[in-house]
């Protein structure tokens, strides 16, 4: 088996996306995740940095697989799965996330009287995952060419799912790419489905629904199931940088 060399880079370098993390207006995101069930962070990464992560998509002994999309019938394009362990950088990021996440991820199962299993810290709750035979690392790098697209789909793994997600734009949308729209739909109770469509900007981060998120009802809270995809690229190339808070059996 091939050696993994990790990117080597300046702290400075790999520590920028944490603290743009903990920077966040996190009572707005807060707010926009109740209200639309995604939300557009500020800046994460500097556009040198998401050359350099979008340039991981050549180093194969970083992925433990790669998926063809058309192959599968998921759409059309290509995205890689990260070997544990991966680049430090996609390994911050995923950690300067979770405890952010995590609130918002208590009160959404406190709301529908779910289950809230998560524990503090990202190593905790990978911990349960493996012993739960869930292994396989999820953090992807996917790559759209134009005519690509994602079907709508969810990110579910296993049994423990975490469910919030973040997706990283890394290149320039209308000048890198033009189309590959992120798109979002709930489907509302008694209700006809809502779509959401987002251009995400170079260096933003998108937070939305894994899986299902609460929604208010005249009933109390009712969950809305979501699903997300991406719109077909017209022109370019587009890279985006997706990180999963639950491992993959």
């Amino acid at each position: 088996m091939a050696e993994i060399r990790q990117p080597t880079r300046p702290p400075a370098w790999q520590a920028r996306g944490v603290h743009q993390v903990d920077e966040q207006d996190w009572a707005g995101l807060a707010a926009e995740l109740d209200a639309q069930g995604c939300a557009l962070t500020g800046p994460l990464l500097t556009a040198e940095q998401c050359g350099e992560v979008a340039a991981f998509y050549e180093q194969e002994a970083l992925f433990r697989s790669t998926v063809d999309m058309a192959r599968h019938n998921f759409g059309s394009g290509q995205y890689k799965y990260f070997q544990a362990p991966v680049p430090e950088v996609v390994a911050r990021l995923r950690a300067a996330f979770y405890p952010r996440l995590l609130p918002i991820a208590r009160d959404w199962a406190g709301r529908l009287r779910k289950p809230a299993p998560w524990p503090d810290t990202l190593a905790e709750w990978l911990g349960m995952c493996h012993e739960a035979g869930q292994v396989r690392s999820t953090p992807i790098l996917l790559r759209y060419r134009a005519g690509d697209w994602n079907a709508l789909h969810r990110d579910l793994y296993g049994d423990l799912v975490f469910p919030l997600q973040v997706v990283i734009g890394l290149d320039v949308p209308g000048a890198d790419y033009t189309g590959g729209e992120f798109l979002l739909v709930e489907q509302r109770p008694r209700a006809q489905s809502r779509g959401t469509a987002v251009s995400l900007p170079q260096g933003h981060g998108l937070i939305f629904t894994t899986r299902d998120r609460p929604l208010r009802s005249v009933r109390g809270w009712s969950t809305a199931p979501v699903r997300h995809g991406v719109s077909s690229v017209r022109s370019g190339l587009r890279h985006t940088l997706g990180l999963v808070f639950h491992d993959a059996s």
